[in-house]
């Protein structure tokens, strides 16, 4: 009796394993909820950029901070809690001073619709320069193709 109890005990092996099952649950979990999410991060304010031709920026840099001017001639800046909704003058120069205190280096960019009158775009360009900003760029649209109006 002892030797057949020792032929079983020497066939059972430990099961060494890993079931993959709930892995792949959980990544096909994790990659419905990207699919679904990402189309509603791409979402921004809508701006007509004049056409010019220029030179892209550097993409070694870090982010640059971005003052939008929409048609009716609202700002918006990309950073703070809520980045489409407008600000006002004062919150521009309290969120603009707080992003150069930061990195004085941050590149400083005006996003303006075309149909803008200049003076807001102006008075948008002097509170950056209100912020801290000594270099302020202005992003144009460099393809020159002339695009459907949303008017």
């Amino acid at each position: 009796m002892n030797t057949t109890m020792s032929r079983s005990k020497g066939k059972r092996r430990l099961m060494s394993e890993i079931n993959v099952v709930p892995y792949i649950d959980v990544m096909l979990v994790l990659l419905i909820i990207f699919m679904i999410t990402a189309p509603l991060l791409t979402q921004g304010i809508t701006v007509d950029l004049p056409n010019a031709p220029a030179s892209a920026l550097d993409p070694g840099q870090n982010e640059p901070l971005v003052l939008s001017v929409d048609r009716e001639g609202k700002y918006y800046l990309n950073v703070g809690d809520n980045e489409d909704m407008p600000i006002d003058d004062a919150t521009v120069v309290e969120r603009a001073s707080a992003v150069l205190r930061r990195n004085a280096q941050t590149s400083v960019l005006v996003q303006a619709d075309e149909t803008v009158p200049y003076g807001r775009v102006v008075t948008g360009a002097v509170l950056l320069q209100q912020s801290g900003a000594t270099k302020i760029g202005f992003q144009t649209d460099p393809s020159g193709n002339e695009r459907d109006r949303r008017r």
